[in-house]
């Protein structure tokens, strides 16, 4: 069958910027994807499409192949890799071409090595862009969701894998399916592969077993992809929802006894479903108080064993749980809600006031389903009243009580003062001072002592409790009201700051916590910034253990690196190899004092955490925070780890391209200057006597200059060897350059020719600290590449000179310069300056180390060029000085 799933054609504007992307989804090779796509091209080519194949994998399949007879097949690019020529589609061509229809197979193709993407489905995304419509094809098992899940059923790994949001963002899925018995008849048959590699498949990848579940996982990824598009379409259109193209389950829990049961109800509804997505979400009210240790553990747990179980987990927020409920299901097309429902009061059910009533009332297009409370388990509400004596904030109604002692006192002395004083306000504003600062009960309890204590002391009849007035009930009920009021509203402000406080400190270490991670360099100094902050936010002992080898090894802790004991090590291994906590608390290991936690990066496992037992409470802020900076610390770490192998592939790139540079100069350099010494030598042995004294004294001449001109080619490599492998020894002296000047000019002098040197120094100059040898070496380099690229009878001049920071030499010549555009590459190994190099003048290092020593002594050099009259090259050497000389003294 091949169900076709387009998106609808409305909502695609008029004028279409980008192109339509249908994709041709199979389980495996050889269902006939290909075959298929082919098919449709050219009943499209019939009704007068313009229709190209830009590249399409035939595989010397005569079916397939004879589809392409009459269809325009563009030619594919050749890319040079290793002496090969690699044939790849060509996607300029394509973008020049413009076709209405470009067919481009096998989407998660991996281009050749210096190809414009590495991916074709990259270079479908560009050809998209250009408003070109696109058909490909692709296997299910080689989305990058799907690679771990391929590989237990198949036990082998896809490499070349396409992200899902590149199929979730195809226009149009078409499914090419056929049974896996079907497939593996056309296996036998020789239409899939040849003979041997068909049997040889048949008896490992293609199992009827492995079939079966990879023909599950195309039809579920495209009905997944299309109820995502479904989604996406209705939201643009404003359509409210829910939409019943696909089951989505939503579980509501609290921190009641009943979430974990919730939790799993919701599982078991999910598998009747069809496997249908199901979240787990819990409602914070910022009116109310946090629902308190016992809950928010039983909260955790309810997270946990919903992630365990497959399921997501979301917390909302919102004072109206309903309406807060109600928001997430429309926007996420939720069809089911599963709610418990507890013991509630005969009050709240007559008046419908409860929690599921209010949702039945509410939901439109979703199912309810409740859940009820089984027998036995303790109620929320009886839990909340046997509260632990320790719990009692004996300090505000100890307050409460001063306040109203204050207001006694100051009552007596206005009752002596004046005849008719408002006493009762005083009283009234001892109870308002307990509600706003210490809530409800101290407010209520301050209420009862202040109008006990006012009736006692200053209403008829005095001296008795007694009350001699109706009016006197009405200011009892007073004081309660405004304790009721004030201690309700005060408690509420004061949960909501304290709430505000916690997220702001969680928001600050968070911060805190990614800038010091950012700010680290390698996976050392990673682990050591995450078990630092770790330690500080949950003010215990943390530990970080990263992969070595086989195995994993501590290597950071906070306050100090612990030693493991081999229960640790064992959980922390477990937690490695299996991606779960182990250790205390969990269901591993639980006798160890460490909680251990897999770092999970975007792509990979990055290490592993550990957390001091006892210090984290579940379901707490702290636990909350701690989980927040290990996902950190896992990414950061990841992304220490993706840094180093970058620069380790440079470092190879590198040292490769050099190798085979060297390789190259070796190979001709060393010949030229070998051949000659052998030649002459071979001449004058044989014909030694013979030959004429002038004739001879040519030969040695010859023999005495290629053997120089070896040694300096061998030491050049040496010196650059050297510069590679960081191995300068520099021995710094205090030197006058001028002596290091002639030194080297004495040390070319022989190869000088008809050039003439001059000199420009100053009678006095400032020494430096720099190593006399190193410089020599680099000046006699840069002489020598100006004897090299300079006439016979020019000039060639130094100078020295100084400024308030630096020594500076200069060394120019009369050759014909350097082109602009090359004066940044001039330093570069192996670089000459002619298009068919002249192999006498050097192997193209001496600049190139000339640089590398000066700039091991902290100098700086340049070139400059032309200099005068279109011509000649300058190079400026800085030298740095110890002091900075006063302007004065220059």
């Amino acid at each position: 069958m091949s169900p076709e799933t387009p998106r609808s054609e409305r909502s695609q504007p008029v004028s279409r910027k980008r192109g339509r992307l249908k994709v041709f989804l199979g389980m495996s090779p050889g269902v006939g994807k290909t075959y298929e796509m082919l098919r449709a091209a050219r009943r499209r080519k019939a009704e007068g499409g313009d229709v190209v194949v830009g590249v399409v994998e035939t595989h010397g399949r005569r079916e397939t192949e004879s589809l392409l007879r009459g269809m325009e097949v563009m030619p594919r690019k050749p890319i040079d890799y290793k002496g090969r020529a690699l044939m790849e589609f060509d996607i300029d061509a394509a973008l020049a071409r413009k076709p209405g229809l470009l067919l481009v197979d096998e989407y998660a193709h991996s281009n050749a090595p210096g190809s414009r993407h590495p991916k074709r489905w990259q270079d479908v995304e560009e050809i998209l862009s250009a408003g070109i419509d696109v058909w490909t094809t692709l296997n299910v098992q080689h989305l990058e969701s799907l690679v771990e899940v391929v590989l237990r059923i198949t036990g082998v790994r896809q490499r070349e894998t396409v992200p899902d949001s590149a199929l979730s963002r195809a226009d149009d899925i078409e499914v090419v399916d056929i049974t896996p018995d079907e497939l593996r008849r056309r296996m036998a048959e020789g239409k899939v592969y040849v003979p041997e590699t068909a049997r040889l498949a048949s008896e490992n990848f293609f199992k009827v077993e492995n079939l079966t579940a990879l023909r599950e996982l195309a039809l579920r990824r495209a009905a997944q992809t299309v109820d995502d598009q479904l989604l996406a379409t209705l939201r643009e259109r404003g359509v409210e929802g829910p939409w019943a193209a696909g089951e989505r389950i939503l579980v509501l829990v609290g921190g009641d006894a009943v979430a974990a049961s919730l939790v799993r109800a919701g599982r078991r509804l999910s598998d009747m479903m069809m496997d249908a997505p199901w979240t787990v979400a819990h409602v914070e009210r910022p009116s109310r108080s946090d629902v308190g240790g016992a809950g928010s553990a039983r909260l955790s747990e309810a997270f946990i064993l919903a992630e365990q179980l497959g399921g997501r987990t979301v917390v909302l927020t919102g004072d109206d749980v309903v309406r807060a409920v109600m928001d997430h299901a429309h926007r996420n097309n939720v069809t089911q809600i599963v709610i418990g429902k507890g013991r509630d009061s005969r009050i709240s059910e007559m008046l419908g006031r409860s929690l599921a009533a209010e949702l039945l009332r509410s939901a439109k297009g979703a199912a309810i389903h409740v859940i009820t409370e089984p027998e036995g388990l303790p109620t929320e509400r009886g839990s909340q009243r046997r509260a632990p004596p320790g719990a009692i904030r004996w300090r505000g109604y100890a307050l409460g009580a001063l306040f109203v002692a204050a207001a006694t006192a100051l009552a007596l002395g206005l009752d002596q003062t004046f005849e008719r004083a408002d006493l009762g306000v005083l009283y009234l504003s001892a109870v308002l001072a307990a509600g706003v600062l210490h809530g409800l009960r101290p407010a209520l309890a301050a209420a009862t002592v202040a109008f006990l204590t006012y009736n006692f002391l200053f209403l008829e009849p005095r001296y008795s409790l007694a009350i001699g007035s109706p009016t006197d009930v009405l200011t009892l009920l007073v004081f309660w009201a405004v304790a009721l009021v004030t201690g309700g509203l005060a408690g509420r402000v004061r949960d909501q700051a304290r709430r505000a406080q916690r997220r702001a400190s969680a928001v600050s270490a968070l911060l805190a916590a990614s800038q010091a991670l950012s700010a680290a360099d390698g996976k050392e100094a990673t682990a050591t910034v995450l078990a630092e902050q770790a330690a500080a936010a949950v003010g215990a002992k943390a530990i970080v253990l990263l992969p070595q080898d086989d195995d994993i090894v501590p290597v950071a802790g906070a306050p100090v690196l612990e030693t493991l004991g081999a229960a640790a090590m064992a959980a922390a291994r477990w937690a490695w190899e299996r991606g779960e906590p182990a250790g205390h608390g969990t269901g591993t290991l639980p006798q160890t004092s460490w909680t251990f936690r897999p770092l999970q990066g975007v792509r990979s496992r990055s290490g592993v955490a550990g957390i001091e037992a006892d210090s984290l409470a579940p379901g707490s802020d702290e636990e909350r925070l701690a989980l927040a900076l290990l996902e950190q610390g896992a990414v950061a770490l990841e992304r220490a780890q993706l840094a180093g192998d970058a620069v380790e592939t440079e470092t190879l790139r590198r040292t490769d391209r050099f190798r085979g540079a060297l390789m190259n100069s070796v190979s001709h350099d060393l010949r030229t200057p070998l051949s000659t010494v052998l030649g002459a030598a071979t001449t004058l042995i044989d014909y030694g006597s013979t030959l004429k004294a002038g004739v001879r004294k040519d030969l040695l001449l010859s023999i005495r200059e290629e053997a120089e001109r070896l040694s300096r080619y061998v030491g050049d490599l040496l010196d650059m060897t050297r510069l590679e492998g960081g191995a300068l020894n520099i021995k710094a002296d205090w030197t006058d350059v001028r002596d290091v000047l002639n030194a080297a000019v004495e040390r070319v002098s022989r190869r000088m020719g008809q050039r003439r040197v001059t000199r420009d120094f100053p009678a006095s100059l400032s020494t430096v600290s720099v190593d006399q040898g190193l410089l020599e070496q680099a000046l006699v380099n840069i002489l020598e590449n100006a004897i090299a690229y300079s006439p016979e009878g020019s000039t060639i001049e130094l100078a020295a000179y100084e400024d308030r920071r630096s020594v500076v030499i200069s060394i120019e010549d009369e050759g014909k310069g350097i082109p602009t555009s090359e004066l940044e590459l001039v330093f570069d190994k192996f670089r000459r300056m002619e298009e068919q190099p002249d192999r006498s003048k050097g192997a193209g290092l001496g600049l190139a180390i000339a640089k590398g020593f000066v700039e091991a002594m902290n100098g700086r050099i340049a070139a400059a060029s032309p200099i005068h009259d279109g011509q000649g090259t300058r190079i400026l050497i800085s030298l740095p000085k110890s002091i900075a000389t006063h302007p004065d003294l220059l």
